[in-house]
């Protein structure tokens, strides 16, 4: 058996970009955004990301534009992205990570503050974030404020993280967003639509547009979990 990706039973967050193709893509995000509200409303969705993330992408359709006044065909194309939303950072901060520091405070606030140990630095060693507190005359009271301190900057760490890992994720699904990038086609003379990640083609393009992709995802899904299991994953 397969491990099941953890992403799988999240809920999503659904990107969808025109591409090359000017006003032309433009109209035909908006299809794509129709034809996934549609397959949202027709099925109890469960494990969402687990059947959306196939759909990330560019996606290319070729009809003949409403503007275009010589009958000729266009090809036109949008990007999909498909991320699972992220869970709320929580902050775990390992104390045997931070070493703590007492020193004498150096700001106003009389004799005690200046000639006891109670402003504290705390340096979380394997990120180097450094705070320090000298607000009181209680180190107690300085290491409970600095903690807090720390807690925000390690959480902000990891959330630039994330960020960053979203970020890496769009730019690998979508690639450049030209047409030649495509992982489907959409072909309104022919009624045809192709997956070409699978060689998957149906006939059925007004159906597909209006929400039924139900099939086209399990073909993806199944060929992902073939060939995990072929290369022994």
């Amino acid at each position: 058996l397969l491990p099941k990706d953890p992403n799988d039973s999240k809920n999503i967050i659904l990107e969808i970009r025109a591409g090359a193709g000017g006003d032309e893509a433009a109209i035909f995000s908006g299809d794509l955004f129709r034809m996934y509200k549609r397959f949202a409303e027709k099925m109890c969705l469960e494990a969402v990301y687990g059947k959306m993330k196939y759909e990330s992408g560019v996606h290319r359709v070729q009809r003949v534009p409403t503007t275009e006044t010589q009958g000729r065909i266009h090809t036109s194309a949008a990007s999909v992205v498909v991320l699972p939303e992220v869970d709320e950072v929580t902050v775990d901060i390992d104390m045997n990570n931070v070493r703590k520091d007492t020193f004498c405070s150096s700001g106003p606030g009389g004799q005690s503050v200046n000639t006891t140990y109670s402003a504290i630095r705390l340096t979380h060693i394997p990120t180097g974030i450094v705070v320090s507190c000298q607000d009181g005359k209680s180190q107690l009271k300085n290491l409970e404020k600095a903690l807090k301190v720390q807690e925000r900057g390690y959480m902000n760490e990891n959330k630039k993280k994330q960020q960053a890992a979203i970020g890496a994720n769009r730019k690998a699904m979508v690639k450049s967003g030209d047409r030649s990038d495509k992982i489907r086609t959409y072909n309104y003379p022919q009624g045809r639509v192709t997956d070409h990640r699978i060689g998957y083609t149906v006939h059925n393009l007004p159906v597909v547009l209006d929400g039924d992709i139900g099939n086209m995802i399990e073909a993806l899904q199944i060929a992902d979990n073939a060939e995990k299991l072929q290369e022994g994953i």
